[in-house]
């Protein structure tokens, strides 16, 4: 109908004008002959007829047509609707159907985890807002609306909530740095809303269990509940926190009170640094005001194993993520013989993991170094070699000074061969050769890489740009104590995130906590460190006999923690109390390192420390390496973490 308004205008006239010229012409002819006359049909000039006939033939037509037309545009109007209707419900299913099979949010069926924060406080934590969601439980799914629901109005903007286009603190990467710098600005800035962007399809979660606790558990789900014992026999999750802590990324801008948000399966391709906004893979730009990029490192491969061909590197596991853990369990279920290449923390990890499944299963589980021993690049020599002897013990065989030439595959076997000529033949290869840290970013953000460390190079606030921060495996800083570092262990994932966290909303600190390290060669062997330990420096060890207090078991038993670092308080270490008991004569004996410390020196001066076997006194080691001084007697040093008093 809103169509035959302006075509009646356009008729009208013509046909007023019409009926003007019939009354005329009437009003002519009844003058003439004194009365109305009647209408004649007639086709001659008498009394003017055949005019008034013509008018009358004129009017008729023209209401006749404005009649068709206007049924045909209304017929016409009511089909467009018809159509934009049909169009707008079709859209509508469709948004939906496609909300349901890729959520953005993350699957919440992954942990099935109530317990709290698995990170230190960083601060006084705020109470949840009213704004934030309630707690759902982990396996609920997404509601999906119902296919018969009223289609919106025409004019709504989305039939779909939209994923924020702006986050004011926008953390790249979705690991234990993301998160801890994600609690620690929500502890000063209650009310910020911070957006995590990250490629992997899991919630933050922890990466130690995956080549510790997880191996020992008694479990058959647990590559599915991914839930652990700890040594002090408490169980817990290895995600961070449960989905019910997050709110959803959608809902970002609309949480008064703030919130984290965890987008994930999404990986940031761009970085605009001048537009302070970032492109996804999906082309999709978010801007930010603060951004942290904790993209961590992808694991290294040797060259040998990726020109060997595609069928050895289907045999080959790079060891770094939830899926990596789940795909080797399977594999040391179906195979004979599993075989580790590399000696650092990782490959020993792994090696006496699977070492302790082999009693169980007669698995075969080979390890290989170029090292002479064990952690060879970590520990003193002598130190080394005893703990290479202790990995053997848990059922592992070990090849050391192994340089691989080449790997083939032959009749489903894979043959490694070895430079001196050695061949070890194997049906499944595990590369444990380092972190590659991921920079990806760098090109496009103008940021620098450092060329000998490796990583994003930022300050000692870990800042990389005026509004850019950088923290975890992927940030190579200036400590203020150490010099230029890059440091891939958890503690550190954890202090770098902090401290970025709290520089994000104007701390301006510098990085001077000295974050720690530690591994489990099992259950009754552990070391933790801190600062520089390099077996190419100088060191000086005090070692003392074990008791049965002195595993890993027995101190996290004792500290009621499972991540050792989590025991760790920065107030205990203002003022170590050296114990009062004597220590030993040096004359004791050289194959007996039961528990002990190590002390690496740099210029006479105590750079990186050592603890092994001794546990929970890691604040003393940070306090000594943080007042960089020289020390005529280590002996006495050693007196303060109280090794003889057992």
């Amino acid at each position: 109908m809103l169509t035959c308004r302006p075509v009646w205008k356009k008729l009208a006239p013509l046909a007023r004008a019409s009926s003007t010229v019939c009354r005329q012409n009437l009003r002519r002819a009844g003058l003439k002959n004194g009365s109305i006359p009647a209408v004649r049909m007639s086709t001659g000039p008498r009394g003017g007829g055949g005019e008034n006939q013509l008018y009358v033939l004129l009017v008729g037509g023209a209401c006749l047509g404005s009649g068709l037309y206007a049924y045909k545009t209304i017929k016409e109007d009511q089909q467009r609707y018809q159509d934009r209707i049909a169009e707008i419900s079709s859209r509508q299913h469709k948004t939906t159907t496609e909300k349901a099979a890729v959520p953005i949010q993350s699957k919440l069926s992954t942990p099935k985890a109530t317990e709290t924060e698995a990170l230190p406080e960083p601060g006084p934590q705020a109470a949840p807002s009213p704004e934030e969601p309630s707690p759902q439980a982990p396996d609920a799914e997404v509601a999906i609306p119902s296919e018969t629901a009223e289609p919106p109005p025409v004019d709504s903007t989305s039939a779909s909530l939209k994923l924020t286009s702006h986050a004011p603190y926008l953390l790249i990467g979705g690991g234990t740095a993301s998160f801890a710098a994600a609690r620690s600005i929500r502890a000063r800035d209650p009310g910020a809303k911070v957006l995590i962007v990250t490629d992997e399809p899991d919630l933050p979660y922890m990466r130690p269990p995956l080549s510790k606790e997880l191996w020992f558990s008694d479990d058959p789900s647990v590559t599915e509940t991914l839930r652990f014992k700890q040594w002090n026999g408490k169980e817990r999750s290895i995600y961070f926190q449960p989905p019910s802590f997050y709110i959803k990324p959608e809902e970002l801008d609309s949480a008064v009170n703030g919130g984290v948000a965890v987008l994930t399966g999404k990986k940031v391709v761009h970085m605009d640094v001048r537009g302070n906004k970032v492109k996804l893979d999906d082309d999709i730009e978010i801007s930010y005001d603060k951004c942290l990029i904790a993209t961590g490192g992808v694991p290294r491969n040797l060259q040998v194993i990726e020109r060997a061909g595609e069928e050895v590197m289907k045999k080959t596991t790079l060891f770094r993520k939830i899926e990596d853990f789940k795909s080797l369990d399977k594999v040391s279920r179906n195979v004979k013989s599993i075989t580790i290449i590399g000696g650092g923390f990782l490959g020993s990890e792994l090696a006496c993991a699977l070492g302790r499944r082999s009693t169980e299963s007669g698995l075969e589980v080979i390890q290989m170094f170029p090292e002479k021993g064990n952690m060879g690049k970590v520990l003193p020599e002598y130190l080394s070699n005893w703990t290479t002897e202790k990995v053997k013990k848990e059922g592992v065989k070990i090849i050391s000074e192994a340089l691989v030439k080449s790997v083939t595959s032959k009749d489903d076997i894979l043959e490694i061969k070895l430079k001196d000529g050695r061949l070890v033949k194997t049906d499944h290869i595990v590369a444990a050769v380092g972190l590659e840290p991921n920079v990806d970013l760098a090109k496009s953000a103008g940021l620098e890489v450092d060329s000998d460390f490796g990583g994003y190079r930022v300050n000692a606030e870990l800042q990389a740009r005026s509004n850019i921060w950088v923290a975890g495996d992927a940030a190579c800083f200036y400590d203020i104590r150490l010099g230029r570092r890059r440091v891939e262990h958890h503690d550190h994932a954890v202090v770098s995130g902090r401290l970025a966290g709290e520089n994000m909303t104007g701390a301006s600190k510098p990085y001077w906590h000295q974050s720690m390290f530690w591994s489990d060669l099992g259950p009754d062997i552990g070391y933790e460190a801190i600062g520089i330990v390099d077996s190419s420096l100088p060191t000086v060890a005090v070692f003392a006999k074990a008791t049965a207090k002195d595993t890993p078991k027995a101190a996290t038993e004792l500290s009621g923690t499972g991540i050792r670092s989590e025991s760790e308080t920065e107030d205990t270490a203002t003022s170590p109390v050296a114990s009062s008991t004597p220590a030993p004569a040096v004359e004791q004996n050289k194959d007996d390192y039961g528990k002990g410390v190590i002390f690496y020196l740099r210029d006479k001066v105590v750079v990186g420390i050592i603890l092994w076997n001794v546990f929970n006194r890691m604040p003393i080691a940070r306090k000594i390496i943080k007042d960089g001084e020289e020390h005529a007697d280590l002996n006495e040093v050693a007196k303060l973490f109280n090794i003889h008093d057992d």
